[in-house]
């Protein structure tokens, strides 16, 4: 592991090359004099008119004529009022490459058949190794998936004036569930309340609030949903907390963190595969026992360096399909934790596994209904309601693809060889 102080010393060496602490001084102390560039002017609505304003300061700035023909085509204008609700201070749209692999076949709970996955991303060789994945996970048959779980989590937080008030409080909230439950599911359609599990630290309460959330990710809907309870709480409880937020950072949201593991943030999800040796051999050109065996060990480093979860590269693949169909990217942060496993079986095979506890996608609703993401859902069969579940095992299998894919590169000597050819073109 690289040293703090040797890695602090070669960047204060750096920095003393270049400036002098007169300099760094200077350049660092807060500038209220020199005049700010002008604001890009807040719109709630998109409207060509602002657009145009927006661009005026871009290109009096560092922006090129060329640049705004890009980012604002004739498509992207086109489309301004598609994005309506997704963006603000619109400009214009960027396009990120997309791939598509398979079939990748399912047998699941939700997702039955061969499903062609499209990723959009700007890494090379990601693409290549995922639709490997789905070759041999298809040769053997598919990957068996099934959603375990589901249930996503807001986590208001009060402050109560003790210990005391705190427990109160709790008590309160817990003989008032089936009222707090209505006021929640008073501001959605598809929204339920399914439980409030309180935790006390000292005299804070944090309402961790679980929901189902029908076919759409759900975010904003528990967001408001929760607020209007935190407000009927207020109004209602006669213990007055001091003050409250309506998150108080225990929900997991958009990060990595234990909670992942004690429930669920979306949807909790498995996929399953056993895989000959003939297969591994014809599709990895590696072996059953060295994939194991890579898995043994990469399973102690990561338990070493303190990784949550233990697998290879789930954020590439759901990355990928979710920028591509419309998720909010940022839930990556928690949907890739999860756990692989590899075990040697009888005949040489192996079994191998994927559990993902925090996958959240929707098909309907936030960025699923814009142009492109709408064609890509197509692509998949999976857009609008009713297809959630099938999409989260979607995710799983894609996981499962790309971890014996990238396990069977590591194994066979192929994993440099491969970035190398293309991503740069050559051997």
């Amino acid at each position: 592991m690289p040293s703090a102080f040797d890695a602090s010393r070669r960047m204060i060496e750096a920095i003393l090359g270049a400036f002098s602490m007169e300099d760094l001084r200077t350049r660092q102390a807060p500038d209220t004099t020199t005049p700010l560039k002008p604001w890009i002017r807040p719109s709630k609505h998109l409207d060509p008119a602002f657009t145009a304003s927006h661009w005026r300061t871009l290109l009096n700035d560092h922006a090129r004529e060329a640049d705004r023909d890009v980012l604002f085509d004739a498509q992207a204008q086109a489309d301004m009022q598609a994005y309506a609700h997704n963006v603000e201070n619109y400009v214009g749209t960027v396009r990120v490459p997309l791939g598509v692999i398979g079939p990748l076949r399912i047998n699941g709970v939700f997702a039955k058949g061969d499903y062609y996955a499209p990723l959009a991303t700007t890494e090379a060789a990601l693409v290549a190794s995922y639709g490997r994945g789905a070759r041999l996970l298809s040769a053997a048959g598919g990957c068996t998936t099934g959603v375990m779980a589901e249930g996503v989590l807001r986590a208001p937080a009060f402050a109560l004036k003790d210990v005391t008030e705190a427990g109160q409080f709790i008590a309160w909230v817990i003989a008032s569930f089936d009222a707090l439950k209505a006021v929640a599911e008073s501001t959605t359609r598809h929204g339920k309340l399914l439980e409030i599990s309180p935790h006390m630290e000292g005299c804070h309460v944090y309402l961790v609030c679980a929901f189902s959330t029908g076919d759409a990710a759900g975010q904003n809907m528990v967001t408001i949903a929760c607020d209007a309870m935190c407000r009927h709480i207020e109004a209602q409880c006669p213990i007055k907390p001091l003050y409250w937020f309506v998150e108080g950072n225990f929900s997991g949201d958009k990060k990595a963190s234990a909670l992942s593991f004690l429930s669920v943030r979306g949807r909790k999800v498995t996929a399953t595969v056993e895989i000959g040796s003939a297969l591994i051999a014809n599709h990895l050109h590696t072996t059953a026992e060295r994939m194991e065996q890579y898995w043994r060990m990469s399973a102690l480093g990561g338990v070493m360096s303190g990784s949550l979860g233990v697998q290879g590269h789930y954020a590439n693949g759901l990355a990928a399909l979710y920028l591509a169909t419309g998720q909010d990217v940022a839930c990556v942060a928690e949907s890739a934790v999860g756990v692989t496993r590899m075990e040697l079986r009888a005949n040489d095979t192996l079994f191998v596994s994927v559990t993902l506890p925090n996958v959240i996608v929707g098909t309907v609703g936030g960025g699923t209904q814009l142009p492109s993401q709408a064609a890509a859902l197509n692509i998949l069969g999976l857009r609008g309601e009713g297809h959630a579940r099938a999409l989260t095992e979607v995710c799983a299998a894609l996981c499962l693809a790309g971890e014996l894919s990238i396990v069977g590169a590591l194994c066979a000597g192929e994993f440099a060889r491969a970035h190398q050819n293309l991503a740069r073109g050559k051997a």
